[in-house]
């Protein structure tokens, strides 16, 4: 059993004694080293799972409907998708030892964008997502995540000679508060922002516009366990359209969350069903339609923080992974934590959390995604 090092604490002690004050249950080592508060071991699978789960729950219908993807993935990506710019092309992956599986390495490139100027505590990124826009010139990306310091931050990306993002432009400036962030941030229905809690095991809700939590809801509740790690929403056209998912780490277990407009720009969560159980400690995921290379069946890529991995899983008919179709997608990394894919590129970016100096990353290769 390995002790955890400093750069896979999970969060510092200012964290760990708000969470004993509010009463809350201590993460135990995923590793069962010893039972500490919060930390991630990067070097081993979790160890515990929560037991208790509700046997046949009845089925839950999908939110709102979202003015998102379609299933279709059209052309292969190429220059002209977005506009393109001066920035030179980022280099390669290969200097980090981040490796695509060589099932897929002849069709998909993979690219570090680097540390995000103005982000501080360079070890702690949460998700991102660039603007709600087409061809978006602002990425956003949660800082101090699972701190109660955590913020969103908001940076200008700069567009190589083919359109796709290469580099980041000027310095980060706040965007919106978000305490204990972590690997979920995504564009809901009416531009307002999901953001995952942890280990606060919370949804904030972010309005367009807002700086601040417009909504907290608490998740325990309704039956997730600790704690929420990440979520997204199933693309338009794919099986389980529109529905809202949402992960846990470390346990790993999957849910489908009931939501409805509250009347105030926001929204109700009413019910978690909960699914499956993903392995490698599942942070941010992301959907892929049938039709980039060497996908020719709906698809997940998830974020393994635990596993430093990316793995992609086909999906069933309700939009939820089948643990059976696991495969390694990327290697070598260090703590992989959000996910976001740009619907005109198609391109797939994640974050890190836990390295001397976390970064952006992308991979080039998927089809863009089809806009109704």
């Amino acid at each position: 059993m390995s002790s955890p090092s400093p750069n896979t604490l999970r969060w510092t002690g200012l964290a760990a004694a708000w969470l004993a004050a509010a009463g809350c249950d201590p993460k135990v080592s995923v590793s069962g080293a010893s039972a500490g508060y919060g930390y991630k071991d990067a070097g081993a699978e979790t160890a515990s799972i929560d037991p208790e789960r509700v046997d046949a729950p009845p089925p839950i219908a999908p939110g709102p409907t979202l003015p998102t993807a379609d299933a279709a993935e059209t052309a292969p990506p190429m220059a002209g998708a977005c506009p393109p710019g001066a920035a030179p092309p980022p280099r390669s992956c290969a200097t980090l030892g981040v490796m695509i599986d060589p099932a897929f390495a002849a069709d998909y490139t993979c690219f570090d964008l680097g540390p995000v100027p103005g982000v501080p505590n360079a070890m702690k990124y949460g998700g991102l997502t660039l603007g709600n826009e087409s061809c978006s010139d602002t990425l956003i990306i949660g800082g101090d995540a699972n701190l109660p310091t955590g913020k969103l931050y908001a940076i200008k990306v700069k567009r190589d000679a083919t359109g796709h993002v290469a580099g980041f432009e000027g310095t980060g400036a706040v965007h919106a508060d978000a305490p204990f962030n972590d690997g979920g941030v995504a564009w809901g229905p009416g531009g307002v922002l999901f953001i995952t809690r942890w280990p606060s095991n919370e949804l904030q809700l972010t309005k367009p516009g807002s700086r601040i939590a417009d909504k907290t809801i608490a998740l325990t509740g309704l039956g997730v366990v600790h704690a929420s790690a990440s979520l997204g929403f199933v693309p338009a056209g794919l099986p389980g359209a529109s529905a809202l998912k949402l992960v846990t780490w470390s346990s790993g277990r999957w849910y489908t969350l009931a939501f409805a407009p509250d009347g105030m720009g926001t929204f109700n969560v009413t019910a978690a069903r909960p699914g499956v159980t993903l392995p490698g400690g599942p942070e941010g995921f992301v959907y892929v339609a049938a039709g980039s290379p060497r996908f020719d069946r709906h698809a997940l890529l998830v974020s393994e923080w635990t596993a430093n991995n990316i793995s992609t899983y086909t999906i069933d008919d309700g939009g939820d992974p089948v643990i059976a179709s696991r495969r390694s997608f990327m290697t070598g990394l260090s703590g992989a934590e959000g996910a976001y894919r740009e619907p005109a590129t198609g391109d797939f970016f994640f974050s890190t959390w836990g390295q001397d100096e976390d970064r952006v990353i992308v991979v080039r290769g998927f089809r863009p995604i089809q806009i109704d």
